[in-house]
């Protein structure tokens, strides 16, 4: 029997939520779509991993800072020697030194002599311009992970969308189905009085029983999809799980926007690539930078007694350095070469990313336009369906038809109801998914 496998085949547009898991609410919570996508993305994991990564990638910048700022050390350090060059040392650096320290037997075996020293060092950077180029790259990493926040939170808010759309769409299955199942046992009262009454045949009865157990696993089914689509939506929003989500039916209204086929260069995951490329300039700078000399000051003040906490002899010395890496042996060839390659990969990347996103938008521009007509068409094959019916079902009484035509009419009723829900949940998810790909950055 044909009729027999129409509902359950049907269902599979629906059945695919079951790959999710996830959390859930109260059994008694109506959700609403504005009020999802806030949750989600207020609670979402992803959504944090995001920011943490954004907040990493500031503190990197801000460690970069230290390049530019100068830089102190203090020690406290305490010697004990009898070398002979040291313990002379420690004298002279005491301003201890007397004639009789002139004397050759104490100059070649002196006794231990202790020094405490107490020094405070300063280096000032002067002039490093490949670490300027560092600092300006990092800057561009700050941008990257902002830009990676924003469309990880443009993910979530279509992946909430989505969830809502599909727990609709169930919630409208689940309705089709336990009216079909209320006209089927409606059918099967009258057809067990006419069938007591000798009037029709078991096998009618039989035929209406299956049809019967075929709605009522349907449904099982039906509630297996609402309980794993309510876990998906607490999975986005970070809730709990186990119990129902449910929607207002004021919730249901269908999305009838503008369409566009343009896609923007100023979407945030494109802005992200080309801050990354601009941060590998940065970089590339940097390391041709490193080929230039570099300038620093440096300070140090030093105490020095013979005795623990003593501060008896104080010296200074300050100077300025220029340092110059003549050669490395083509290791900074080697990796501004390295460094333009991943560049151009990162561009090649973006480039074949825009081109796979608006073959994308042309695609759900298209699904949009069918699921459309296709509402259209369900609506009028529905009411065509619900007039068969009607004309079938008085000359069942009447005795004029079988009861497999009346089967049929009614499960081409629900095929033909299922099929308007699945073009509306097609149509506004492709919608939500056209917003997804032509979002802007703020």
């Amino acid at each position: 029997m044909i009729y027999k496998k129409a509902i359950p085949f049907l269902l599979l547009m629906f059945l695919f939520a079951s790959k999710f898991n996830g959390m859930a609410q109260d059994s008694s919570k109506i959700v609403q779509l504005q009020e999802l996508i806030e949750q989600a993305t207020a609670n979402n994991n992803n959504i944090h991993l995001a920011k943490m990564d954004e907040t990493i990638a500031t503190a990197k910048y801000k460690e970069s800072q230290a390049f530019a700022l100068p830089q102190a050390n203090f020690s406290y350090t305490g010697f004990t020697s009898n070398n002979p060059l040291n313990a002379f040392g420690f004298k002279l650096q005491q301003k201890a030194v007397t004639a009789a320290d002139f004397n050759p037997t104490l100059l070649n075996d002196p006794s231990s002599i202790p020094n405490f020293m107490t020094q405070v060092q300063v280096q000032v950077p002067l002039l490093n311009l490949d670490m300027q180029y560092m600092r300006k790259s990092a800057f561009m990493q700050t941008a990257l992970y902002q830009f990676k926040t924003q469309r990880t939170v443009e993910q979530i808010t279509f992946q909430a969308t989505q969830a809502f759309l599909q727990l609709k769409m169930a919630y409208d299955a689940k309705k089709v189905l336990e009216e079909g199942l209320q006209n089927m046992q409606s059918l099967y009262k009258f057809t067990n009085d006419r069938f007591q009454q000798g009037l029709l045949q078991k096998s009618d009865l039989l035929n209406i029983e299956v049809q019967i157990k075929n709605f009522e696993t349907n449904i099982a089914e039906n509630k297996s999809a609402i309980a794993n689509i309510s876990d998906m939506i607490s999975v986005l929003t970070n809730k709990p799980t186990g119990n129902i989500y449910t929607i207002k039916a004021s919730n249901t209204n269908s999305i009838y926007p503008h369409l566009t086929d343009s896609l923007p260069d100023q979407r945030a995951d494109f802005k992200a690539m080309e801050a990354a490329i601009a941060s590998y300039d940065m970089l590339i700078k940097s390391s041709r930078k490193s080929f230039l000399p570099r300038l620093n000051a440096f300070a140090n003040y030093q105490l020095h007694d013979k005795a623990m906490l003593g501060f008896g002899a104080g010296a200074y010395m300050a100077g300025i350095q220029l340092s110059w890496d003549i050669f490395k042996g083509n290791a900074t060839k080697n990796k501004i070469a390295t460094q333009q390659l991943e560049k151009n990969k990162i561009a090649a990347t973006l480039q074949n990313q825009k081109e796979e996103n608006k073959i994308a938008l042309l695609k759900t521009n298209r699904q949009y336009q069918d699921a459309n007509f296709k509402m259209d068409q369900q609506k009028t094959a529905i009411l065509q369906s619900k007039e068969a019916i009607r004309i079938l079902q008085n000359r069942y009484q009447q005795g004029l038809v079988n009861t497999i035509d009346v089967l049929m009419a009614q499960t081409q009723l629900s095929q033909q109801q299922l099929g308007y829900a699945e073009a509306e949940f097609n149509k506004q998810l492709a919608f939500a998914y056209q917003q997804f790909l032509t979002a802007t950055t703020k």
